[in-house]
This record gives structure tokens, sequence and C-alpha cells, in this order.
């Protein structure tokens, strides 16, 4: 059974994987023997990061580009696989967040939400899969969030974003199964990530979140490994569509 959860030689191109999240899933997909593909916009960042998976000794590759920048997207995927390889396995992780009142949101701030979160996600997913469906497989994983869900205040234009990626994923679910790909997303509760600081330092919401979360905690991003690896290997063949849940059990509880 162990060997349906082994990706060996596979390359995996995750967005937004310099840091955070994007980072701890790239790990636990080298752990498996994936190449990890680091993408971010941040050139010292992103080289960093790569650094520090050859010093374990993972074979790692960068890819610096923008996810909001079509153009920019399709030359970095097509860099990839003329330098690197086919790209098998695509995590669509990079995303922002920006907390206001909704009667004061900026203008210019929902569009940067949705140019990283939304766009980004189609102009990454749309040029990785024109590459997958030549060769008749693939795995594409959205990152979502308890957001696609829920609603909190001061973050409207995210809730937005996020619930619009959960649709997206359908949508590549419906067109792109019968060319032999499967896109799901996770859906993340509350982590301690740098996305999240102001949050984890706030002992107001820390308390809050404690008592809201049935697992009572915030989580640990290598918790999220384990979804991840399980969509992008061959034991989820059959699974399309699906948007997993790993909150703590957030979403099931008033």
């Amino acid at each position: 059974m162990s060997d349906m959860f082994r990706l060996d030689g596979k390359i995996a191109l995750v967005t937004g994987s310099s840091q955070g999240i994007g980072n701890a899933l790239a790990q636990g997909l080298a752990d498996q023997g994936a190449i990890p593909v680091i993408n971010g916009r941040d050139a010292a960042r992103t080289e960093a990061a790569v650094e520090a998976f050859r010093k374990q000794g993972i074979k790692a590759w960068p890819a610096i580009f923008d996810v909001t920048d079509r153009a920019s997207v399709e030359a970095g995927i097509a860099k990839i696989e003329d330098e690197i390889g086919p790209i098998e396995i695509l995590i669509n992780n990079a995303g922002i967040q920006y907390r206001t009142p909704l009667e004061d949101f900026p203008a210019e701030q929902w569009q940067r939400l949705f140019d990283t979160n939304v766009s980004g996600t189609f102009y990454t997913g749309q040029a990785v899969a024109r590459h997958m469906i030549g060769r008749g497989r693939g795995k594409i994983i959205n990152i979502c969030s308890v957001q696609s869900e829920l609603a909190r205040p001061g973050i409207a234009p995210y809730t937005a974003t996020k619930g619009a990626v959960r649709n997206l994923t359908r949508g590549m679910c419906t067109d792109w199964a019968k060319y032999g790909l499967q896109i799901n997303a996770i859906a993340p509760g509350y982590f301690e990530t740098p996305l999240n600081q102001a949050l984890v330092d706030d002992p107001a919401f820390t308390a809050w979140l404690e008592k809201r979360t049935p697992a009572g905690r915030w989580g640990n991003v290598e918790e999220l490994i384990g979804a991840a690896v399980f969509l992008a290997s061959s034991a989820s063949s059959f699974v399309n569509g699906h948007t997993l849940a790993v909150d703590g059990g957030i979403t099931v509880s008033v």
C-alpha cells in the first residue's frame, strides 16, 4: 500500500513555496521522492529556499515568476518543461490576504486579491494543464481555505476569492478529468504561517480560535502534508473535483 503514496522522480511545481505552507508542502512531496520546483517572485528568497532543499540532498529547482502576470507564468512553465522536465504535479498555493472592514476596503486591494488568489490559480493551472492534457495525466491541487465556506469580519473579499477557487477546482475537473487529470483542493483551517502572523500574535484571537475549533488549537503546517501527498499520488486516482478540509473540525462545528 505504501507504494501508492510514493512520488519518485515526479516533478512537482508549488507556487508561492519559498516560505509558509507552500514550502512545507514542497518538503512533504520531496520526502516522498518528488523533485520540487520552488516558485516565488522574490529571486533571492526563492534561491535561498532551493539551497535549503539542496543542503538536505534534495534535488530542487527554482522557478521565478509572478503568478499574476499571465505572460510570465506561461514563460515560466515553458522553461520548466523544456529545462527540467514534465510537470506531473502542480500545487497552486500562491495567495495573499488583506484585512479591513468591508465598507473601507480599498478597490486596489480587492483587485490585488483577485489577481493573486484567483487569476494566479487560473493562469498557472491552465498553462500546466495544456502540457498535462497532451500526456494524458497530471495532478493539480488548488489551495482553498475554510473561508471557501465561511466568512469572518474584515476579510469578505478574501472569502470571495477562496470561494471562487473552490468552484474553479470543480470547473477544472469538469473540463479536464476526461483527459486523465485529477484536480482537487485542500482547504486549510487556521495555521501558524507568515500570512496569519498578526492573528497568531493576538491573544484574544487565539483564545477565540481555540474555543471555536473542536481540536482546540492552531494547526501546524506539517499537518497539511498528508493531504497533499494523498492528492498528488496514485492513491487518489479516482478522486476528482473534491475539496479536502484540514481544519481541526472548524467547518463542521457550530
